[in-house]
């Protein structure tokens, strides 16, 4: 391997002032998760960039996890050396070496932080350039255009050279925001709404609602398959599986027929809700866009808010159905969510759904109802399960609530 390390810059962590060392935990935490099944890793944070040391791992697996690693701005394969021209000019052929090929062009470009180096960067340049030209035939030089780009930062305690730059994620780590639930249906939105939420440093815990037996263990699965691609993020999700069953049946038979989606939404989000409080969150996360379907008009939303002072984030909310198909093929959410297994949502949705429901009418049928046994019943019956990547293990958290 040519490379011994990886060193990983932070992008936007960089603006944190006081608060960059909380941020760069929080983003050391959600590397080493990800790295989980490579032992022999060592992960070195600093104020401004980050080093994994590889120890012999394999560098490649390594590179293609930090991809999708959220608040990575970029990272590169980096040889370490002394600061010491010879060892720098050798470390420097063999990275060309491994790199080129025939009619490839090249330059290097320097960067010297430690100004007490013997050479400046046009001498760092040019002293290794010719090293190159000399060893390497038929190498050309270009300066504007290069096919390779060998850049060598001398630091105060090593010289770094790479001659790769792999954009990462961007964002922020995630848990840097804090706690929100994601409302996650078998659909092609949520999964996208809880993909941009942890870009924005939240971690999130989904909730899904499921009525057996109108909802099939298919449809249960659907969503289990969603939240496994979302933990390929952070390592594991938490999935609140919510029995509603006999709470669907039961607005069925007290609410009016357009009114229905209403109340269903509702109280669904009052379940979320208490859900975020047992789990300690500050947020509830949805998947909806304005317009999209009739649970989603502005008014709609109004209404549905009614039962709940806590933040409702709608990370999709301003987007066309087109772009949130486009995300979703990018995270590989969307070939899962378009399997025809329908969630309780769509397979109770009325003939004619009230598009524009006012708060004081819907709060008026449910006013003859109880529906706080049900709810409660509902809440003790969750499933709970700690859903990883790539493994059909998953196990029930006794001690989540």
């Amino acid at each position: 391997m040519y490379y011994d390390r990886i060193l990983v810059r932070y992008g936007e962590i960089s603006t944190k002032g006081r608060n960059r060392s909380k941020f760069v935990g929080k983003l050391k935490n959600s590397i080493k998760k990800a790295l989980i099944d490579f032992p022999k890793i060592m992960i070195n944070a600093e104020r401004d960039r980050m080093f994994i040391l590889l120890n012999g791992e394999n560098g490649n697996e390594v590179i293609d996890l930090l991809k999708g690693i959220f608040g990575i701005q970029s990272f590169s394969p980096v040889i370490k050396t002394a600061k010491d021209v010879e060892e720098m000019k050798n470390s420097a052929l063999e990275l060309l070496k491994e790199k080129y090929q025939e009619g490839k062009t090249f330059k290097v470009s320097a960067k010297r932080a430690d100004k007490s180096f013997s050479l400046d960067t046009h001498e760092i340049n040019y002293t290794l350039g010719s090293h190159l030209l000399k060893n390497i035939p038929g190498l050309i030089v270009n300066v504007k255009n290069p096919d390779i780009n060998l850049q060598v930062e001398v630091r105060s305690e090593a010289v770094y050279i790479s001659c790769e730059t792999i954009k990462g994620k961007g964002g922020l780590p995630v848990g840097s925001s804090g706690k929100a639930m994601l409302m996650l249906s078998g659909g092609i939105d949520s999964p996208v709404a809880g993909y941009l939420s942890m870009k924005r440093g939240l971690d999130i815990e989904a909730v899904h609602f499921h009525s057996p037996p109108y909802t099939s263990e298919r449809a249960k699965q659907k969503v289990i398959d969603l939240a496994e691609k979302l933990s390929c993020i952070n390592g594991q999700i938490i999935l609140h599986i919510v029995p509603f069953t006999e709470i669907q049946q039961f607005i069925l038979q007290q609410v009016p027929e357009n009114y229905t989606m209403t109340t269903t939404r509702r109280l669904m989000l009052k379940i979320a809700d208490a859900i975020r409080e047992k789990r300690n969150g500050l947020a509830i996360i949805t998947g909806e866009s304005i317009g999209q379907v009739a649970s989603q008009t502005l008014e709609s939303m109004y209404t549905i808010n009614q039962v709940t002072n806590t933040p409702i984030l709608r990370p999709l909310v301003t987007m066309d159905k087109t772009e949130i198909i486009s995300i979703s093929r990018e995270i590989d959410t969307h070939d899962i969510s378009i399997r025809p297994f329908e969630d309780c949502c769509t397979i109770f949705v009325p003939a004619s759904p009230k598009t524009k429901p006012k708060r004081e009418k819907v709060s008026y049928y449910e006013s003859f109802v109880d529906f706080e046994p049900y709810m409660a019943k509902a809440i003790s019956e969750v499933e709970t399960l700690i859903i990883k990547p790539k493994s059909n293990k998953l196990s029930v958290h006794e001690d989540l609530f």
